[in-house]
């Protein structure tokens, strides 16, 4: 009986592919229906391939169909030298009040290197990176170097997902554009070496009919990228927001039962501590979480202005400290370790960005990019911790033991009893003096 089930669902799944209705884009003998964009590498047709050739002393090239599409499922064959860089727009523009014609939108990532990003979703010319393979390491082994790779992605609605060998690579939230032109992409090279080196694209198919029906079922994580907002899976699975984006709901100054009327400002989507000479929390203060948790997930979304210093705390008492300084709590720090001295004190690093401030140091190599925004993540699952920043996890720890209390003992917060072994506490995001952006502040209780 299974083996008769068996092929009845092997059956059924021909018949399904042998349904979907597939167009080749690329008709395997010239460039009819492509044009090349930007830049000044070669593009060839060589036994049913395009071939994009590297070429010193020119920007990004692109071919770009001249069709626009979009929600289909795109499916093509790759194979990359070593020493480049490449990838395929999605759902991408070139406008003339746009950075002169310059292509940008939505890329899939060809990425042959150490790195090992194939399958990440680039925002080409706009935003960098939406989905670097930090956010899913298992996919990094997916993309096969020096032989042919075979591609898939799928472009519905919001959702933007891709597969590498049938391995699920990133998987986007997003609403900025939703149709657009399919580009493949000869980088710009530094080195004359890498002259002459190739990216190689064939079995270019489309199929833009009944997309829904055909999309697959297993995805990679999703990361929702419009900022301040909850897609239907985040809803699904227990997320809510912190902050809505536009008001102090929510929120309260840490010493005070309303929002802070200085030091504060909300605007165009992003929460700003506004600099005031860099003392901590002698501005507008801390805010604080009207709500106190206990098992979480936290996301928040952060960007420095530089020689910053912030944080974000958790496990806040906000009647523990009635002195000067900020509220006291576990802290994930928030640091430009470049220029604030603050990353020089303390004990092994444990002052630098995203460490468990004064107690765990953060590793010095960690995946940070000081102008834009970052992602910092806080689990707490009973009295274990972590701190993760894009994607990549920088410190465990337990706490309620003795080694927990012996770290405390020989710490600032030696003098404040019990530091860090509350149930319960606030959330906390601190006013230290300095200029520091947040935004998309989601959590989701255990």
């Amino acid at each position: 009986m299974k083996r008769v089930y068996l092929l009845l669902l092997c059956l059924f799944s021909v018949l399904v592919m042998q349904a979907q209705n597939w167009e080749y884009i690329f008709n395997g003998k010239n460039l009819k229906g492509w044009k090349k964009l930007n830049g000044k590498a070669e593009y060839k047709v060589m036994d049913g391939t395009i071939v994009g050739i590297s070429k010193l002393g020119t920007p990004n090239t692109f071919l770009a169909t001249q069709k626009q599409y979009g929600d289909f499922i795109l499916e093509f064959d790759f194979k990359i030298d070593e020493g480049l860089n490449s990838g395929v727009q999605l759902r991408s523009e070139s406008k003339k009040d746009y950075q002169k014609g310059r292509v940008h939108g939505y890329q899939f990532e060809i990425d042959p290197s150490e790195r090992a990003w194939s399958g990440g979703i680039y925002d080409e010319a706009r935003r960098n990176w939406l989905y670097p393979l930090t956010w899913n390491p298992q996919a990094k082994t997916a993309f096969k170097s020096k032989e042919w790779n075979k591609a898939r992605v799928e472009a519905f609605g919001n959702s933007i997902a891709t597969w590498i060998n049938g391995v699920p690579c990133a998987n986007i939230w997003d609403d900025m554009t939703l149709s657009g032109f399919i580009a493949l992409q000869v980088h710009a090279i530094a080195s004359a070496a890498d002259e002459g080196k190739t990216v190689r694209w064939k079995n270019i198919r489309i199929c833009t009919t009944n997309v829904e029906r055909y999309l697959t079922p297993v995805k990679a994580p999703e990361i929702n990228v419009i900022s301040n907002t909850l897609s239907p899976n985040e809803v699904k699975n227990g997320w809510t927001l912190l902050w809505d984006g536009k008001t102090s709901e929510g929120w309260r100054g840490a010493r005070i039962d309303a929002f802070p009327k200085k030091g504060w400002v909300m605007e165009n989507g992003i929460l700003k501590v506004l600099k005031s000479g860099g003392a901590e929390s002698a501005n507008g203060g801390d805010i604080v979480t009207e709500q106190e948790y206990k098992n979480f997930i936290l996301k928040v979304d952060f960007k420095i202005t530089e020689g910053a210093n912030s944080g974000i705390k958790y496990f806040v008492n906000p009647g523990m400290n009635r002195g000067a300084g900020s509220a006291i709590g576990c802290e994930f720090q928030i640091l430009d370790d470049d220029k604030h001295p603050d990353a020089k004190l303390g004990v092994k690093g444990n002052r630098q960005l995203g460490s468990l401030y004064d107690l765990i140091p953060a590793p010095a190599n960690k995946p940070f990019n000081k102008k834009d925004f970052n992602t910092a993540m806080i689990i707490v699952r009973d009295n274990h911790v972590e701190h993760w920043l894009n994607g990549v996890k920088l410190i465990e720890y337990t706490r309620q033991n003795e080694m927990w209390n012996a770290l405390v003992a020989y710490s600032k917060y030696k003098n404040w009893e019990n530091f860090g072994n509350s149930e319960y506490g606030n959330i906390l995001l601190q006013d230290h003096g300095d200029e520091v952006w947040f935004k998309n502040i989601k959590i989701k209780v255990l």
